[in-house]
């Protein structure tokens, strides 16, 4: 299956290049085999929070050396803080990518960051100094509302045009039904909407586009007026949360369909499909539900989709509900379409899957790396034997580990699993209040890419809780050149 893989993706590449073999000149690279041959990763970009953890500082983004050879290895070299408080920097994206590939004058030079909260658009240059990176630009929420009626911005992806396409789950007022996708052009200043005037989903959070299938797909968190307040399972019930997904005509915004997952699908988060463009098939991970849920195309063209994996519940004693979810809050698929991450926030496990057949993931491996029920806190698994069981966890470099794995970022070669452990501040203070106290910390994972495998780095720790301006929260990573969650092949 391995080789099947690999044939399928060494085509994909044949067909970028048009069979030459040829560089086309523009950022990134002309399949995701070729990604993975890239320069191995020598800083990263992290997105910290001061926002909602009450120290009144600007978030700000910093810059990590993961360079083993440099004597800074594993240390933050530069923070460049944004000038306005209470913003909840988020996600991020760039303003090119591989989907630019064969455009020469394109140029994968400012990373694009999203406000959460205060629903600002920070543009920062990383070209001049690319561990030092500079502010370049404001996109006010203001001109935002104004000119879309848009707010509380999520996810950024670039568009082979040159625009920049960002998600955003509300309008001002942090009502569901006010939101869309604002597009931005190169030179950051605001365009409008991408989607057809009443086309817009019920929820907003994540999307993904396979321009080859004329398809995006985008997922459903849930309303701001409710997720900013913390999480209460009554709004589940009160419908201020989703279940959908939104599969849109690509790239002219036309709602296509809506796919209802139930309640096997709560909260559908993040939402890839495989890196080979010509593959229809992707997956979203559900939150509350905890369930990995693959989606694909039918033989008649609409889009069909599956549980593909199930985290069950776990009995607990000492918490605020009888069974704990697993709450899969992030994932990413290796560049060769071969191998699934996922995070489990509460559970505290990180899981590798083979994903060579789609249909049957194959777990591989897996990492304990915090979590509500790790050895040490008051919470305790119930056996179905009446036991009492908590999972060990490892220290690291003398210190125990926070919170539980929430944002991952996978090396272009797949041998690197980054981990941050920070959700959203309000949900951190209510199931990590520890994360508030004494902040983030960011690890590394080695992966076993021949066999399978996940086993924590203990040479590498980077420990938010002394940061010069007191513990952040750490959040999404970026590679300056790219990786398999911002790049998109065409």
């Amino acid at each position: 299956m391995a080789a099947t893989v690999e044939a399928e993706h060494v085509a994909a590449s044949a067909a970028a290049e048009g069979g030459g073999g040829c560089c086309k000149g523009g950022p990134g690279y002309a399949s995701p085999v070729e990604a993975m041959g890239g320069p191995r990763e020598a800083i990263i970009y992290v997105t910290c929070v001061y926002s909602g953890t009450g120290r009144k500082k600007p978030d700000y983004l910093a810059t990590v050396d993961v360079d083993p050879t440099s004597p800074n290895y594993s240390k933050i070299i530069h923070r460049l803080p944004v000038p306005f408080l209470d913003d909840e920097l988020h996600h991020s994206g760039w303003n090119a990518c591989s989907s630019c590939h064969g455009d020469a004058s394109a140029d994968r030079r400012f990373l694009i960051l999203p406000s959460l909260v205060s629903g600002r658009i920070y543009v920062v240059d990383t070209k001049g100094n690319p561990k030092a990176p500079s502010l370049h630009k404001v996109v006010e929420p203001e001109d935002i509302i104004q000119k879309t009626g848009l707010a509380y911005p999520h996810t950024s992806h670039c568009l082979a045009s040159g625009d920049i396409m960002v998600s955003c789950l509300g309008d001002k007022d942090g009502n569901a039904e006010g939101n869309g996708f604002l597009l931005l052009d190169s030179n950051f200043n605001v365009k409008g909407r991408w989607e057809k005037p009443g086309h817009s989903p019920l929820f907003g959070y994540d999307f993904w586009y396979q321009p080859r299938h004329k398809t995006m797909i985008s997922s459903s968190w849930g309303a701001p007026a409710a997720f900013t307040q913390g999480f209460n399972p009554q709004h589940v019930s009160d419908g201020l949360y989703g279940r959908h997904l939104y599969v849109y005509s690509w790239p002219d915004g036309e709602l296509k369909q809506t796919m209802d997952l139930g309640n096997t699908g709560l909260i559908p988060l993040e939402i890839r499909f495989l890196h080979n463009p010509s593959r229809d098939i992707g997956y979203v991970g559900c939150a509350l539900s905890s369930t990995m849920v693959r989606f694909f195309k039918t033989p008649d063209g609409s889009w069909n989709h599956e549980v593909a994996v199930t985290v069950q519940p776990l009995k607990v004693k000492n918490w605020i509900l009888p069974e704990m979810p697993g709450l899969i809050t992030d994932f990413l698929i290796s560049l060769d379409d071969r191998y699934l991450y996922f995070a489990n926030w509460l559970h505290g496990d990180l899981r590798q899957y083979n994903i060579e057949n789609p249909q049957k993931p194959v777990l591989t491996g897996q990492v304990w790396v915090g979590g509500l029920v790790q050895k040490g806190t008051n919470v305790f698994i119930e056996t179905e034997d009446g036991k009492e069981l908590q999972h060990e966890v490892p220290e690291i470099q003398g210190n125990r580990l926070r919170g539980g794995p929430q944002m991952i970022q996978l090396s272009l070669d797949g041998k690197r699993l980054y981990v941050t452990n920070s959700l959203f501040s309000p949900w951190d203070r209510q199931f990590y209040p520890e994360l508030i106290e004494k902040g983030s910390h960011m690890l590394q994972i080695d992966v076993d890419t021949e066999n399978g495998g996940l086993k924590i780095n203990p040479n590498f720790f980077v420990d938010f809780a002394s940061e010069p301006e007191g513990p952040s929260l750490a959040h999404e990573m970026r590679y300056p050149g790219g990786d398999c969650t911002s790049d998109i092949w065409i």
